[in-house]
């Protein structure tokens, strides 16, 4: 491990980025109270609010009933994944006019290294990003900026001072620096990692970043412990990369849908959507599974082998198919509240080997032609849209998005729209 001797990360982290994106595009919305939903319900809760309305105490997760007792003249907007699809991109070539991105971490926040020749001027940088952005986009969509030794300590330095805030921490500033953060202020220690902090009479951070990696490492139970604490003191830690291991959906039902054939309607849609993004990865899957949950606190899972492997959708249809007829058998489920699929088991294709005894010849020549017949509804559906061609019903969800989500870690692409 390395030790810097200056600031040599830059982290950028955009405020109430949905929301923000909303008070971009219609001004009428600029300065007052916004929360963000996934469709326009009262049964369903905020996914992201402005900085107007974190002023009243909502946050992420707060149930829009809540939230309209809470702040009376909240302004709800259903989410528009596309567009701050659309945004993020454009807020990127914007920060790569100023410095080069290392890494996108997430549809709102990125991670830049700097160039030895930029690391004194850093703090000159940041603002410059901030002009470039707002000339490229609008003032309204601000962001924070973290300087700091390593990737860790930048995010940390972007969080300081939000809104709109630019921190620089420099090496020789540690770790008094830290000080003044709650321990889960620290990106990776969540409830049960502080549960097992205090366990050990460490309550502070003060108490955090006086403990050995040996001690680190016995606490976390892994190496992330002695990573953590290694990169809070300065270090720059090198992670191994990661490889991905599944292609997954999940969606809770609008209150009208979780009855009849609509539940199984929205596990189609969300198994086709699924394998489309394996295929566009080159990804072949062994194994497919469901869940459901119901309105009555049940649960039911099931999983099934693909053998051989595959990447149509024809494969996984089947699959679903048989699950849900062994849910409806074993589950006593009336209402479907949250449907969720999952295509795991991933391999590459030169990894694949045709094994005569596992499945008969046909089924090989079977699987080969549909996934042919799958790329060739992928390519018509890119030229000419989702619903120009697809396999069996069409389900159009409501708020117009299934499948194309944006995770915390996962930005889609546009031809998941």
């Amino acid at each position: 491990m390395r030790k810097p001797k200056q600031a040599e990360w830059l982290y950028l982290d955009f405020d109430s980025f949905f929301a923000s994106v909303e008070q971009l595009l219609e001004p009428a919305l600029r300065g007052r109270p916004v929360g963000i939903v996934p469709l326009v319900s009262n049964f369903t809760s905020l996914i992201a609010a402005s900085k107007e309305a974190k002023a009243y105490g909502l946050k992420t997760g707060v149930s829009v009933r809540d939230a309209r007792v809470i702040c009376p003249h909240i302004i709800l907007r259903p989410a528009r994944h596309d567009v701050y699809v659309k945004i993020h991109h454009q807020m990127k070539a914007a920060i790569e006019t100023i410095v080069p991105i290392y890494a996108t971490r997430s549809i709102d926040e990125v991670a830049c290294r700097l160039m030895h020749n930029e690391i004194a001027q850093g703090l000159e940088l940041g603002a410059r990003i901030k002009a470039a952005l707002a000339q490229e986009l609008g003032a309204s969509l601000t962001c924070s900026i973290g300087l700091a030794p390593n990737e860790l300590l930048a995010k940390i330095a972007a969080e300081m001072h939000k809104p709109d805030g630019l921190t620089r921490i420099q090496p020789w500033e540690l770790p008094e620096a830290l000080y003044g953060l709650k321990l889960t202020d620290v990106p990776g220690i969540a409830r049960g990692v502080r549960q097992r902090l205090e366990h050990c009479n460490i309550f502070d951070m003060q108490s955090l970043l006086k403990i050995s990696i040996t001690h680190a490492r016995a606490i976390w139970g892994n190496v992330e412990g002695a990573r953590m604490i290694s990169a809070l003191n300065g270090y720059v830690v090198e992670r191994p990369a990661t490889q991905r291991g599944m292609f997954g959906h999940s969606r809770i039902l609008e209150w009208n849908c979780r009855e009849g054939e609509k539940p199984y309607a929205y596990a189609r849609l969300l198994t086709i959507k699924a394998a489309r993004r394996l295929r566009r990865d080159a990804y072949f899957a062994k194994r497919f599974s469901l869940s459901i949950s119901g309105d009555n606190g049940t649960w039911w899972g099931g999983e099934a082998k693909l053998l051989p492997a595959g990447q149509d959708d024809y494969v996984f249809l089947e699959a679903l198919h048989e699950l849900w007829q062994q849910a409806r058998r074993e589950a006593n489920m009336q209402r479907v509240k949250k449907v969720s699929v999952t295509i795991y088991d991933l391999l590459y294709a030169h990894e694949i080997q045709d094994d005569l005894f596992i499945a008969p010849p046909e089924t090989h020549i079977k699987r080969k032609n549909w996934n042919a017949l799958a790329n060739i509804i992928d390519t018509v559906r890119e030229k000419h849209g989702d619903q120009s061609l697809y396999m069996g019903g069409h389900l159009t969800p409501a708020g117009g998005y299934a499948g194309g989500k944006i995770a915390f870690n996962r930005i889609p692409d546009m031809g998941d729209f």
